[in-house]
């Protein structure tokens, strides 16, 4: 996948179509509730589990009941396309694990 910046314009496209994503300085940023700290800390590890998969990580976060997260193509210092296939793989795993 390449690891060329997206623009402005094209971030705007992809976040219109990942509810609940928003730009954050060079990140894009999630946050979910979820029913119980166990259900969060499932969900951090199959979070980590997709990451390792895609070889490609985000800043994670884990509360009580939350999980925050953070992503950008850090060799590149911008919102790539990666960060984007991180992000629909995460919100697809997230209604299994009870989050909004």
């Amino acid at each position: 996948m390449p690891l060329e910046p997206l623009s402005q314009k094209e971030i705007e496209d992809r976040l219109a179509e990942l509810p609940g994503w928003s730009l954050d300085g060079d990140r894009i940023a999630r946050s979910y509730r979820l029913p119980s700290h166990f259900a969060a800390t499932a969900m951090v590890v199959h979070i980590a589990q997709v990451q390792e998969e895609l070889d490609h990580h985000s800043d994670l976060t884990l509360g009580y009941n939350t999980i925050s997260l953070t992503v950008n193509t850090h060799t590149v210092s911008a919102v790539t396309e990666r960060d984007f296939a991180l992000a629909r793989r995460i919100e697809d795993l997230a209604p299994g694990h009870g989050a909004d």
